[in-house]
């Protein structure tokens, strides 16, 4: 077996912290909205269903409560406390696994849906490549993929405006947190639309929908090809 030290350290980098887990203990309207958003994608009982980055586990939760068998997906020890939590304090049958997208264990066409939403942004685009070819492999053939992440609609105007220009105009028009927009450019990975869409079509994906809103986020609806027409 090759060594793997070249290999991406997804822990390297992402929600190892309490305190990164702790903005997501709170309460708000999310079970409702991921009521809507796995009704929009179809689940139904007896689907198995993945959320890759789950964090507290939300979604994995309402999609057990559908009668979907499911894993909750994240790197993060301590949001997989909470995602625990959450699940026991709601009697939802939810799989805990401590993975990410590079590292999720999975048997080839075994899922019916795979969500992952504002996780894959935390890798590079090389390894972003190589997470949805993973993913398409765990679909079944005709299964969905639903990817909600922080993506550029616009582009940098080049001579006409610089970065710094660029990332205030959004900031000053969009209601950013300015802090959290310069960490977010300097140290994660999101890529643009057009690129993002260019490599989900490239690992096999057929592309659905793509939504863009509020600049810097991006909604794609995926299907792997195949299954019964």
């Amino acid at each position: 077996m090759l060594a793997r030290d070249w290999y991406y350290n997804e822990r390297g980098r992402i929600g190892l912290e309490p305190v990164v887990a702790s903005i997501y203990d709170r309460h708000d309207d999310s079970d409702r909205r991921a009521r809507a958003a796995l009704t929009m994608l179809g689940v139904q009982k007896g689907w198995r269903v993945a959320d890759i980055g789950c964090g507290n586990a939300v979604l994995a939760t309402e999609a057990a409560l559908m009668g979907a068998e499911v894993d909750a997906v994240d790197i993060s020890p301590a949001m997989l406390r909470l995602a625990e939590v959450y699940a026991r304090d709601r009697r939802a049958p939810v799989r805990m696994q401590s993975a990410g997208l590079l590292s999720f264990a999975y048997q080839p066409n075994s899922y019916d849906l795979i969500v992952s939403e504002f996780t894959l942004h935390h890798l590079p685009d090389f390894w972003k490549a190589v997470a949805m070819s993973r993913i398409h492999a765990a679909l079944k053939p005709g299964a969905n993929f639903y990817l909600r992440d922080i993506v550029f609609v616009s582009m940098p105007d080049g001579s006409e405006r610089s970065v710094e220009q660029w990332a205030d105009f959004h900031i000053k028009n969009h209601d950013f947190v300015r802090d959290s927009v310069v960490t977010h450019m300097r140290d994660e990975y999101s890529t643009f639309g057009w690129v993002m869409e260019r490599m989900l079509t490239e690992v096999g994906f057929t592309l659905v929908s793509a939504d863009y809103h509020a600049p810097m986020h991006g909604t794609y609806l995926l299907q792997k090809p195949g299954g019964q027409g």
